[in-house]
């Protein structure tokens, strides 16, 4: 199993109130609501092992140099925060909660995988690649599903419980999308993704990026299409314009959007830690924050997992 740290952190931080607090007053929601999830995540789908994929850099650079947009929208900008760096929005009462996750994971001797320059998604994207088993990886980043093939599914994270999250096989992508998974980055890239700052093709929404792909097979294909003297359905002439308007955008976000699979992930013991990595470090953090029965029912689930 491959969580995608953030997704889970902030969704915990967001469906729990702050008023649950650690003994000295700071609210520890998205730990408590994040080794919760975990809990369950385990004990309903019994992993043989367990990654935490850490967002160490969550707008690389080089991403940004070839497509500025990139996630720039999540920049909290100085006038917002006094801060004339930038960075990503994180609540004041999430960063401690944040670093505390990530301290008590690595004290239970859970894999925590992170690369400067990279991205969760490309840690997943190498775990899922370069793993000999089935691969379950659980996030809320429909960009994922370009991981999925034979051996790794997708627990997409949706509203409710987790016991209710859908599980994405390269079948169901093909039901929900119209597309096929090694189809739909350049899906993606055609629709565009406000969550990402793509802007995609101005008028290709999600039903016309779908036929598109659907029709001609890849991105480049599609780009081709649009330079023909006689357009093929479903392109048109308005869509052919906008094609050849955004040329310059699809060739780059191809690069922007494709997961890194080859970082060397293999350097970390990714096996169901039985017993933790550090008993006195973990005890002192869960007291410190007031959360281990929270931490005790993970490794309850995770030793008695079937």
């Amino acid at each position: 199993m491959i969580l995608d740290s953030a997704t889970l952190y902030y969704r915990a931080f967001y469906a729990l109130p702050e008023k649950m607090t650690a003994p000295d007053g700071r609210p520890h929601n998205a730990i408590r609501g994040f080794f919760s999830m975990v809990s369950k995540l385990v004990s309903l789908h019994s992993p043989s092992g367990l990654v935490a994929a850490w967002d160490t850099d969550w707008r690389p650079e080089w991403r940004v140099a070839l497509l500025p947009s990139y996630k720039a929208h999540r920049v909290l900008m100085e006038e917002e925060s006094g801060d004339s760096g930038g960075g990503e929005y994180v609540p004041d009462t999430l960063t401690p909660q944040i670093a505390a996750i990530g301290q008590i994971l690595d004290a239970c001797g859970v894999a925590r995988i992170g690369f400067d320059n990279f991205e969760a998604d490309d840690v997943i994207a190498s775990v899922a690649a370069q793993s000999r088993q089935p691969n379950l990886v659980v996030t809320s980043d429909k960009d994922l599903i370009q991981v999925i093939d034979d051996r790794t599914s997708l627990l997409l994270q949706t509203a409710g419980g987790v016991e209710g999250w859908p599980i994405l096989d390269p079948d169901e992508v093909l039901s929900r999308f119209g597309v096929k998974v090694n189809q739909y980055v350049d899906y993606a890239i055609l629709r565009g993704d406000p969550s990402d700052g793509l802007p995609g093709v101005a008028g290709v929404g999600e039903k016309t990026a779908a036929s598109l792909i659907a029709a001609f097979g890849t991105i480049d294909r599609v780009k081709a299409a649009s330079f023909s003297s006689s357009p093929v359905k479903p392109m048109t002439a308005r869509i052919a314009t906008r094609i050849q308007e955004s040329v310059d955008y699809l060739d780059l976000a191809k690069e922007v959007v494709t997961a890194e699979v080859s970082l060397p992930v293999n350097n970390w013991e990714m096996s169901i830690p039985l017993e933790p990595h550090d008993p006195a470090r973990l005890k002192k953090l869960g007291e410190e924050w007031g959360v281990t029965r929270y931490v005790d029912d993970l490794f309850t689930h995770l030793t008695g997992r079937k």
